[in-house]
Formats: structure tokens, C-alpha cells, sequence
């Protein structure tokens, strides 16, 4: 698909716009057809809020495509051919990436590596060894640019390597990890969803996870405390359906319980690259691991927004609203409107602010103020 320059910016900047996420990005689209068309409806969808509403404002949209540009980058949007197919298959997929390097590697078969910052320096040496192995029988290693795991990923399986960053294409971090960075943006792939400039927070690092699991047929675990951010990644893998893989370690070592408590909720355990390699040749869709999360979202066309009724407001749907998540169906069965409509509304809420995504497809009113 091309995109014509005026729409290209306008997608920019919706994307940008308060209180404007991936899944309202793209029900908006639907709704309106163009960005251009959408941005102009925003102030009259927010006006349930407490405060005016305004767009991103395009004065910092033109700074932010010259920082891209200065860089070296590009812009991928969700729709053009280019756009990594299953990376696609997520709800939450990023509409607009940022990347530099060789994009062809996102469209080839990927595995996700994850692990532990303060990995144990056999599980370092082993990162590297499967990593190097992965790439040699024709995979990309996705992983996200941490110290300990990640690096020794992207290490073993240059060039065959995308590193998906949580600050700013611009914005190297850690700061150790400089060098490496600008190695995989000339020799492999590296790709940002926030905009330049953006330094690195730590509600980015789930959202940077969500793309390492979504780019990828199957994320592998290599070392892993319990509670840590590489079991998000794991979780994310599994909620979209992917294969999740884990490496068991000595149960005395707390950097390893993480992957065993993996195993023990479904994880495939592995111990060889060659399994994981036999494993993702035959994924088709139909991982062996259990290891799942319920989703509690329904299946929506949100083409089905462009003829949605506004009469069946945003007013009685946010009564059945409280801060405990809910999942929309549910939602769609209490408040007997269509589904449509129901979305709707979720999208009025949701740009006013009142509105909280919350992971698995569930929602609930915002509690921020409270």
C-alpha cells in the first residue's frame, strides 16, 4: 500500500494524539477512513472530558520526522506490505514502528530470546551457543537489547538479529549497550515504537516485550527469576498463541526458578538448539505448550464501527463500568447494545480518558483520579 505523504503524517500524528493507543488507533481508521478524517473527530469524541482536547500538534509531528529521518530511520505502517505478518496478528499491534536496518529480516521465521540482566555467566555462554546455532539454520533471533541474555542473543546470531528498543530510535540503552546497538541498526534490524527522543520507562518495557513476542513464531526463555519482566514476555508469547520454550536450571539458583515455574505451567522444556529448531519448523499455528493466559476479549471487526449507532451512547455502557477489569464481551452481553455500538462508545471513553486497557482484552474505567 502506498501512502501519500498528508496521510502519512496525519497517522503520525493521531497515533501521537492524548490518549490515542494501538487498538483506538485502529478503530478510529475503521470508523472514519482516513487519519485526517479521525484527528478532526477527536475533539468531538473526547468531549466527555474534563478538559479540551487537541491533537497532537503538527509542529511536533515535523520535528519528529526530521529526528527520524537524521537518524538514518524510516517509518513502517501497519499496512504496508513490508509490515511483519505475524507482528500483525496481534490486537495490540504497533500501528507505526520506526526502524533501521534490514527489514527483510522481520518477514523471515524468528525466534524471541529472553533472560535474566544478571544471567549466570553459563547461561550467557549458552545464550550465545543456541542463538548462533538458531541463526545458522535460518532464524531470527528477536530479543530486546538488556544486558545478560539479550546481549549474548544478539551477539551469537549477528547479523541475523532484530532488537526491539523501549526508548526512541535516537536513544541507546542501556548506555553499555551503545556499540551493540548501532551494530544491529547497520548489520541486523532495530526497531522503536516511541518516538525520538523518548528515554526509556519502565511502562515502555511490557510494551517493547509484546512486540519481541509478537514478531516472533516462539519466545525461549533462557534464565529467568520468578516475578521478572522475561515471563511478561513469555506470557505475551502465549496469549498470542506463539509456542513458549524454556531451558530448566538448578532449582538452588533463583535466576533459574523462573524458567521452571514456566515448565511447570506448560512451557516446552528444551535443552538443545535442535529442539527448538524442530519445534518451530513444525509450528503452524498449533503450539505443543500449554502454557497459556485466558483472554478475556471477543473477536471484533472494527470495519463494523463505520455504521455503529451514536445513539446508543457512551453514557449507559460507562454505568456498567467500575475500575475492577472486564472483558467486552461480557460487556456486549449486560448492556444488550450490538457490538458495535458497545465499541463505539469504548472508543468516546477511551479518548476522553475514563477508559483503562488492561492485558488479555479486558477493560475497566480509568481509577487514576480516585
Amino acid at each position: 500500500m502506498t501512502l501519500s505523504q498528508d496521510e502519512a503524517f496525519a497517522r503520525i500524528r493521531l497515533l501521537r494524539s492524548p490518549n490515542v493507543g494501538p487498538v483506538s488507533y485502529a478503530k478510529l481508521l475503521a470508523r472514519f477512513g482516513t487519519a485526517a478524517e479521525a484527528i478532526e473527530a477527536l475533539p468531538d469524541l473526547a468531549a466527555r472530558g474534563k478538559s479540551r482536547y487537541r491533537p497532537a500538534q503538527k509542529d511536533r509531528i515535523e520535528a519528529e520526522i526530521v529526528a527520524v529521518r537524521k537518524e538514518g530511520a524510516r517509518y513502517l505502517f501497519h499496512d504496508q506490505p513490508d509490515y511483519p505478518a505475524l507482528l500483525a496478528q496481534l490486537e495490540s499491534a504497533p500501528p507505526i514502528v520506526t526502524c533501521r536496518g534490514n527489514l527483510a529480516l522481520a518477514s523471515e521465521p524468528c525466534v524471541a530470546m529472553v533472560g535474566a540482566r544478571n544471567a549466570s555467566a553459563a547461561a550467557v555462554k549458552l545464550a550465545r551457543e543456541f542463538a548462533s546455532e538458531l541463526a545458522q539454520a535460518g532464524f531470527t533471533v528477536v530479543s530486546g537489547l538488556a544486558r545478560g541474555i539479550d546481549g549474548a542473543s544478539h551477539e551469537g546470531a549477528f547479523p541475523r538479529t532484530i532488537g526491539v528498543i523501549a526508548s526512541g530510535i535516537d536513544i541507546a540503552y542501556p548506555p553499555q549497550h551503545a556499540d551493540l546497538q548501532e551494530r544491529i541498526a547497520t548489520e541486523g534490524l532495530l526497531i522503536a515504537e516511541q518516538p525520538p527522543g523518548t528515554e526509556p520507562r519502565g511502562r515502555h518495557f511490557p510494551s517493547r516485550n509484546r512486540i519481541i513476542a509478537g514478531l516472533a513464531s516462539g519466545t525461549l526463555v533462557v534464565e529467568a527469576a520468578p516475578k521478572s519482566g522475561t515471563l511478561i514476555t513469555a506470557r505475551l508469547a502465549g496469549e498470542a498463541g506463539r509456542e513458549v520454550m524454556a531451558i530448566p536450571g538448578s532449582p538452588l539458583d533463583t535466576r533459574s526458578l523462573g524458567c521452571n515455574q514456566l515448565i511447570r505451567d506448560g512451557a516446552v522444556l528444551v535443552q538443545t538448539p535442535e529442539e527448538v529448531i524442530e519445534l518451530l519448523e513444525s509450528f503452524t499455528g498449533a503450539p505443543r505448550s500449554t502454557f497459556r493466559v485466558e483472554e478475556g476479549g471477543s473477536e471484533f471487526d472494527y470495519s463494523e464501527l463505520a455504521s455503529a449507532d451514536p445513539a446508543e451512547g457512551a453514557d449507559a455502557i460507562s454505568g456498567l463500568l467500575s475500575t475492577a477489569p472486564i472483558a467486552v464481551d461480557e460487556l456486549i452481553r449486560q448492556s444488550g447494545a450490538s457490538a458495535s455500538a458497545v465499541q463505539l462508545a469504548l472508543l468516546e471513553l477511551e479518548i476522553s480518558g475514563e477508559l483503562e486497557r488492561h492485558p488479555g482484552g479486558l477493560i475497566s474505567l480509568n481509577g487514576a483520579d480516585e
